[in-house]
């Protein structure tokens, strides 16, 4: 009774206020209800023609080095750089695009993975009543819908529910929540709703019962970050825009403008980083879309210029799915420290994030164990007593650098900006900074809108709303069958190909191998946990990715799900790579090396690393230490004090059990922490006392001597499947 009434005060508490912001918003609903009519129009309103294929990265240099002028040279391949270049070509203009590494290998590829408008920026719009960040949240609420219509194969909304522990705060989440529905007007995804506490539990199990009141659901978007920056810049490619990747911008050129006698930015020189070779690319408009890195283009134009970006880190982590429904998120809107959680059903796995701390702007960002524990600690708090969150359950853990920025053209120069900005030079640059992941379409509209005018370009107005990414115009719901029932592959697998390439999925299928298996037919899984296939390394070659780092991270998403199965995984995908490209041995070695510093460094598998050394203290009971000691001398029968893949292989043999030497290697590899081939006692008892005390989780070599030991007794068979290898 007492919930029932508290959500029918809340009509009576909101509704001044819900007033006020009706008002508002009644011309944008307008829109959106015309917004129908204007998607269907605007993709048939390209007449750019479409190719069925994009280009070879070598034809795409080419077209740079041998192109005499692009209307449009866009510098950064991020989401909004990519958007820049999608945009600009769908209007005619000629046009380039450079990355200095891979598309998405900044910003665009660590985010909460949401397609949002923003709950907490419309709150701080109605307490404060700023109506630029009003205006904000409506602009990204747009384009969620439209987001989610031009590429339903990389996005799907997702139900997010915020627990509420207090009855005041049911009435007060409520109305904002319900501001949040009427703000998205007719593209709300689905309405919002409240939960009781029964019924919170049984969407949530994991959820911490004490105290709960009932919960509220709403809906936002979720997609897969990368993969859809990627799709952005395909699908500009096959529209005629030269895009490449490694294309790392030297210097910007200027000639002397005959009319003003000013300098103007007329094209840049450039380096293919892949060959080392040098060459200019000349454009009537050159365009800065680098992010955390604007300001370092900005001094290439002016150096004397002030920086406007305010670079800062966002943390994630990713833990098993077993800690988050399949298909529900959930929201922490105030935490310890005032900022907000997300805790979310992914790849099925589970994000939670994110940080916000003040940063150097970095090509290479690593997680810290500070924010990481922050994050658990956040998490503890809304999870029952029942689950044990446990450190070691963390996979992988990244961070990305939000590009905040104060506009120039603002008299409160020191104000950040939530939105935004579109500044042009004296020499005739054009930059575009801030903003979110969610607006980068609109973004790269105001962007291009803006170079028309400044450079005098010849072109119409912007053709991407509701223009088709690549994989998205024959994709459907049901594809995955077709792909199970005309090539044989697992449905997970063909699950997942549908999901990540759309109507594209097909060329992969095509290409997979056969298995020499009753079932599946074809389709080599890189790892036996997750459904990345062989053929999907060989296509992403033909999608420009040139290192592993590339692959495991951008292409296929396992660095950012689990890196010991990244790690796993790299050594057939080097090898499938290397004949793809033409490696040879020294490249390959190269290549090794660089995704396991990229794994160690900004994935999180350093912290994992830190989890467990030399100075770990061992923090077991006397009994605990004497039954671990028996355990490691069934393995050290001579009493060195040490076992190695020798005596590891012996016990097995013993019990009639057989596991390949390179397996046994890296198992204990995973507890060799002087790395000197062999595992001491004290070695052993420090993983013990970690994985009791929930800083490492998964050991295949904790798990293999448990059970050889129980094996011994009772003559089974011993697992040695990576269970799913924690931080």
């Amino acid at each position: 009774m007492a919930f029932q009434k508290a959500v029918k005060g809340t009509a009576l508490i909101g509704g001044g206020a819900i007033a006020t912001v009706f008002g508002l918003s009644q011309f944008s609903q307008y829109r959106n209800k015309h917004g129908t009519f204007v998607h269907a129009q605007a993709a048939e309103a390209v007449t750019v023609p479409i190719k069925n294929d994009f280009p070879t990265r070598e034809q795409q240099i080419l077209a740079l080095k041998t192109t005499s002028e692009f209307d449009v040279l866009v510098i950064g391949g991020g989401a909004t750089g990519c958007g820049c270049a999608l945009d600009a070509v769908t209007r005619g203009l000629k046009t380039a695009l450079l990355e200095r590494d891979d598309f998405s290998s900044g910003t665009s590829s660590r985010s909460t993975k949401l397609i949002h408008g923003g709950v907490r920026y419309l709150q701080k719009a109605i307490m404060k009543l700023d109506f630029e960040q009003y205006k904000m949240v409506k602009e990204a609420l747009e384009e969620r819908a439209n987001l989610l219509e031009i590429a339903p194969h990389l996005s799907a909304p997702l139900p997010i529910m915020l627990p509420v522990y207090k009855w005041w705060q049911l009435p007060y989440y409520w109305f904002g929540i319900k501001l949040y529905d009427m703000v998205a007007g007719s593209q709300c995804l689905k309405s919002s709703y409240v939960l009781s506490k029964s019924r919170a539990l049984e969407l949530f199990p994991m959820l911490r019962k004490d105290e709960l009141v009932g919960a509220i659901v709403y809906y936002d978007g979720q997609h897969n970050d990368a993969r859809m920056n990627l799709a952005i810049a395909l699908t500009a490619a096959r529209y005629g825009a030269a895009t490449a990747n490694y294309a790392e911008v030297l210097r910007l050129l200027k000639t002397t403008d005959p009319a003003s006698g000013k300098q103007r930015v007329c094209g840049v020189r450039c380096r293919d980083v892949l060959t080392g070779q040098e060459f200019d690319v000349k454009a009537k408009c050159v365009i800065n879309a680098t992010g955390p890195f604007t300001d370092s283009v900005r001094k290439m134009d002016d150096q004397e210029v002030p920086n406007i970006c305010q670079p800062s880190a966002g943390v994630h982590i990713v833990m098993p799915g077993y800690y988050s429904p399949d298909n529900m998120g959930l929201l922490d809107p105030a935490t310890s420290d005032g900022r907000v959680i997300f805790f979310l059903p992914w790849e099925k796995m589970t994000i939670a994030g994110t940080t916000d701390s003040p940063t150097d702007v970095t090509s290479h960002p690593i997680p810290t164990e500070e924010d990481i524990n922050f994050i658990l600690n956040e998490v503890r708090n809304y999870l029952s007593v029942d689950v044990e969150v446990r450190r070691g359950d963390v996979l992988a853990a990244w961070s990305g650098i939000r590009p905040l920025v104060t506009d120039p053209n603002s008299k409160d120069t020191q104000s950040i900006s939530r939105n935004h900005v579109v500044t042009i030079s004296d020499s005739g640059l054009v930059t575009i900074a801030g903003g979110k992941w969610t607006t980068y379409r609109a973004m790269a509209q105001d962007t291009i809108d803006a170079a028309i005018q400044a450079h005098d370009l010849k072109a119409g107005s912007s053709k991407t709303i509701g223009l088709q990414l690549q994989g998205a115009e024959d994709w459907s719901p049901t594809l995955y069958i077709r792909l199970v029932q005309d090539y044989g592959l697992e449905s997970e697998v063909a699950q997942h190909l549908a999901s990540t390439y759309g109507d594209k999925a097909f060329e992969v299928a095509k290409i997979a191998q056969v298995t020499g298996k009753r079932w599946p037919i074809v389709g080599k899984r890189l790892v036996s946990e997750f459904p990345y296939i062989e053929a999907e390394v060989v296509y992403g070659v033909k999608e420009y990715a040139r290192t592993a780092v590339d692959m495991i991270s951008r292409r296929t998403r396992l660095a950012f799900l689990n890196v010991q199965a990244a790690e796993e995984a790299l050594p057939r995908i080097v090898d499938i790579m290397a004949k793809e490209l033409n490696w040879n041995e020294q490249k390959k070695k190269e290549e090794f090396e660089a995704a396991k510093k990229f794994l160690y460094y900004e994935m999180g598998y350093k912290v994992k690393s830190d989890q467990l050394t030399d100075s770990s203290e061992i923090s077991l009971v006397p009994s605990d230490i004497e039954r671990y000691k028996k355990r490691f001398h069934m393995f050290d029968k001579d009493k060195k004090g040490f076992i190695t893949i020798l005596d590891v292989q012996r016990v097995l043999e013993s019990i009639s059990v057989q596991i390949a030497e390179n397996t046994l290697h890296d198992i204990l590899n995973e507890v060799d922490l002087n790395k000197n081939g062999q595992v001491e006692l004290n070695e052993f008892l420090q993983l013990m006392s970690a994985i009791q005390k929930g800083h490492v989780s998964g050991s295949r070599l904790a798990v293999l001597m448990k059970t050889a030991e129980e094996n011994l007794r009772q003559r089974g068979v011993i697992s040695v499947d990576r269970s799913g290898g924690g931080l």
